[in-house]
């Protein structure tokens, strides 16, 4: 619905005052795309920071997981030494009661078993003594890379947060103008316009001729081809670079 109203409404401007409008539009964009530039990386280096921030929390929290299921195997292998040792003294005390040699040799394996598990579980707490270490390690040198870069992160984000208060009221003039540009110009046409702009290195989708040549790319336009610029009859395109061409009156002038 809002695309066919809009449609009705600029159907009441001459292609000429469409073509115009682009043309007033791609000098809007130019100098927001201006202001921009006042920012430079700012904006590329402020979402780096913050990727590689979430990746270091979240390799943080990885690790303090992996310590908290090392301390429950600690736990759990602690209490298997613990039942091992009450089935040692146990098995002892057996001992004192046997009726013959096959039992006692009996009760000696069953001690010797669980000397063998006692000692398994020690070693295996060892194991997981010095990997906890190695994580707490790992997770405060994480911690202090992370600390650097939120440190990082700060700077270059009240870098940017003073550029965009300085430039936000000359932004905002600039999009309102460009809203203004953009009723008189139909879906088609700003379609064509915003896909030229993604696919040019300098944002400029609608050029003047300049000196009898296509003022993007620098090649020569056919002085027919001129005409029916200057004409404003239908939309004409550079041959070679694809750029929107307008006359702005300017070359009259000179």
């Amino acid at each position: 619905m809002a695309t066919q109203k809009k449609t009705v409404e600029t159907a009441d401007y001459s292609m000429q005052e469409k073509i115009m409008a682009l043309y007033e539009l791609q000098k809007i964009d130019s100098s927001i795309d201006g202001i921009n530039k006042v920012k430079g990386e700012l904006p590329l280096e402020v979402s780096s920071l913050e990727d590689e921030i979430a990746g270091l929390q979240t390799r943080i929290d990885n690790v303090n997981r992996e310590v908290e299921e090392l301390n429950a195997l600690t736990k759990q292998r602690k209490r298997e030494v613990d039942q091992a040792k009450i089935a040692i003294a146990n098995y002892k005390e057996q001992q004192n009661n046997v009726r013959n040699n096959r039992e006692f040799d009996a009760i000696t394996k069953e001690i010797e078993f669980q000397e063998l598990n006692i000692e398994l579980a020690e070693k295996r707490l060892k194991e997981y003594a010095a990997a906890i270490k190695a994580k707490k390690a790992q997770i405060e040198e994480t911690e202090l890379r992370k600390s650097e870069r939120d440190e990082d992160l700060k700077v270059k984000r009240s870098e940017l947060d003073s550029i965009e208060a300085e430039t936000a009221s000359q932004i905002a003039e600039l999009e309102k103008s460009a809203e203004t540009a953009k009723q008189k110009i139909d879906e088609r046409l700003l379609t064509a316009y915003a896909r030229i702009r993604r696919n040019v290195r300098n944002g400029l989708a609608v050029v003047t001729i300049k000196r009898d040549a296509c003022g993007g790319c620098y090649n020569r336009i056919p002085p027919q081809r001129q005409v029916e610029i200057r004409q404003g009859r239908k939309i004409i395109v550079c041959e070679y670079c694809g750029r929107i061409l307008v006359d702005d009156g300017s070359e009259e002038q000179a």
